[in-house]
């Protein structure tokens, strides 16, 4: 399955983000935009502007620090908890990716045969490369025996200030509180 999506942010940290269904791997297939998102780290005020007959924006209030400067989390390498496995952690070095400088990690995770009903010991790996300059991850690959891979992928990064009308609602919709949401219950 393949899943596009096109997502900014400004210089404000606000972030706009269109949801697609996901459609198969092939050229058949257009993705079709069932959600458009905006969501202000500062006022930590988002929207689900949803684009069917309802034509409401959902207003939503969330936590936050109000930094927009994402910091990495800090992975330990070592034993697990009650001999349940082994956690490590491994950096990749740096690469370029779409021409955007970005830094490789990998942090994997073994468990002992018995953690969760598996006869063997199981690893999960999750491989990350962070733009500092981005403030985010331009590939991140997670491999699971349990579900198979999955990665995600940046692409056609464009640098530079998105347009501001991105950020601004969509015209013709209204606002409305969760308990409001002609969303179905």
């Amino acid at each position: 399955m393949i899943n596009q999506r096109h997502i900014s942010r400004d210089a404000k940290g606000r972030i706009f983000q269109e949801r697609v269904y996901l459609v198969p791997k092939t050229d058949k297939y257009e993705p079709v935009v069932y959600l458009t998102q905006i969501a202000d780290p500062n006022t930590h005020i988002a929207y689900n502007c949803f684009q069917d007959s309802r034509k409401e924006c959902v207003q939503l209030s969330y936590e936050g620090s109000g930094s927009i400067d994402y910091k990495m989390p800090d992975f330990r390498t070592g034993d697990l908890p009650d001999g349940t496995g082994t956690a490590s952690h491994e950096d990749l070095g740096k690469q370029s990716i779409e021409g955007v400088e970005t830094v490789g990690t990998r942090d994997s995770i073994t468990y002992n045969p018995g953690v969760f009903g598996n006869d063997l010991r199981l690893t999960i790996e999750r491989e990350y490369w962070y733009s500092p300059k981005l403030g985010i991850n331009l590939v991140s690959v997670r491999s699971d025996p349990r579900i198979g891979k999955q990665t995600f992928r940046v692409s056609e990064i464009l640098l530079g200030a998105p347009s501001p009308t991105l950020f601004a609602l969509p015209k013709g919709f209204k606002v409305v509180t969760p308990t409001q949401s002609g969303a179905k219950k």
